[in-house]
């Protein structure tokens, strides 16, 4: 359609989304369908979360707020940076977004220019090629292989560092992977970025809390304070404090970056809902007892879905560090006929049979790019994964 902007050409719909709204429709059309798509915790937001949006709206905090968020939750963010990372941010150095996603959408049109290059690990969140490619840049992938835990080797960061190059995108745990950098292994690519220093470094720690078997988290600015100025720390409530469509996102970086940023947002959004800034407040400074309550359900969920994946003809799937996502192979069933009479000649072929004979909603690892492999969200009741597992099991046993 001519009247529309030549700027979609270079971007593609969120493929998470679409096998989420796919699902919907196929529960709506009264199918059986278990939904293992979102990245969205099952479990409620906590009740003094909840309680303190009410008392916002009661005491009429209903109006717009500053454009990068009010004192008090930057306060909260500046307290929770000191407390949980070691590191020291001023008000004028956070910004606060609706969503991590808005975050890191705004610090890319602030800073790109046509030609930049973005250096992605890859599996990657499906939205940071795309983002870059919207702000005119270029986005640059580095295969990360299950061999090495899918996380990025120093040696190939270094040759793939260009002087284009203007941002590296970390995402430690990782979205699709779960994988998780030792603070052994951060070190090794803080010492590659050290040596440049055109590179800026963007690290989205939405699941930091997200840990497991005693994994300690670090971020690139705390493991190399000499990073500190060229480093944007993205965090959220969204995953860990259970406040996905509360929409919060927030950000420390260098004052003439979040001021940037924050110009991008003034012409936009403008501030974020001032009754979930004022949730977010009691988010970080409040109780934290439930994020490990909730930890060991996810870990024991993760368990069960290693398992019950790994008994599935065909299908390899590894034990990640965090988050809540598997990303298993699916490489042993490539070239085998499914129920339908169809050959799976890729990933996108197998999650399409799966959903169609099955009932189960996964995301095909190429829109992360690295497949033959699938996405599962354990983010979800037991009973249903504990179901949608057999599923896959059986599905697998009926490839021929």
């Amino acid at each position: 359609m001519p009247f529309l902007s030549a700027a979609l050409d270079r971007v593609k719909p969120s493929a998470t989304i679409a096998v989420t709204d796919k699902a919907r429709e196929l529960k709506a059309a009264g199918r059986n369908v278990i939904g293992l798509g979102a990245g969205e915790p099952d479990f409620d937001t906590p009740a003094n979360i909840k309680l303190a949006a009410i008392h916002a709206i009661e005491a009429g905090k209903t109006k717009y707020t500053a454009v990068d968020g009010i004192p008090e939750l930057k306060q909260a963010i500046a307290a929770k940076f000191e407390r949980e990372n070691g590191l020291s941010y001023k008000a004028n150095q956070i910004i606060v977004g609706t969503g991590g996603k808005q975050v890191l959408y705004n610090a890319l049109m602030a800073t790109i220019n046509p030609g930049d290059e973005v250096i992605i690990p890859a599996p990657y969140w499906v939205s940071y090629p795309e983002m870059v490619a919207l702000a005119g840049g270029e986005p640059v992938s580095i295969v990360c292989t299950a061999e090495h835990g899918f996380k990025l080797q120093p040696a190939d960061l270094e040759k793939a560092i260009t002087p284009k190059t203007k941002w590296i995108i970390l995402n430690s745990p990782s979205n699709p992977t779960g994988a998780a950098y030792t603070r052994a292994e951060m070190k090794a690519i803080t010492d590659v970025l050290v040596k440049h220093p055109q590179v800026w470094v963007m690290t989205d720690d939405m699941y930091e809390h997200l840990v497991y078997d005693d994994f300690v988290f670090t971020t690139p600015a705390q493991i190399e304070p000499k990073l500190y100025d060229r480093t944007l720390t993205v965090n959220g409530v969204s995953k860990a404090y259970c406040m996905t469509g509360w929409r919060i996102g927030y950000a420390g970086g260098p004052v003439p970056l979040i001021k940037a940023m924050s110009t991008i947002q003034s012409q936009s959004t403008s501030n974020p809902s001032s009754i979930a800034q004022w949730a977010a407040v009691e988010a970080l400074n409040g109780p934290q007892d439930f994020i490990p309550a909730n930890n060991k359900v996810f870990k024991e969920r993760r368990d069960l879905v290693v398992s019950m994946l790994n008994q599935a003809k065909g299908i390899d799937c590894p034990r990640p560090e965090g988050a809540f996502y598997v990303y298993p192979s699916c490489a042993g069933t490539i070239g085998k006929t499914a129920p339908s009479g169809n050959v799976l000649g890729n990933d996108q072929d197998f999650v399409t049979e799966l959903l169609e004979s099955e009932g189960v909603a996964v995301v095909q690892g190429s829109a992360f790019g690295l497949g033959p492999a699938f996405r599962i969200s354990y983010a979800t009741k037991t009973s249903d994964l504990e179901d949608a597992c057999k599923r896959i099991q059986r599905f697998c046993g009926n490839l021929r």
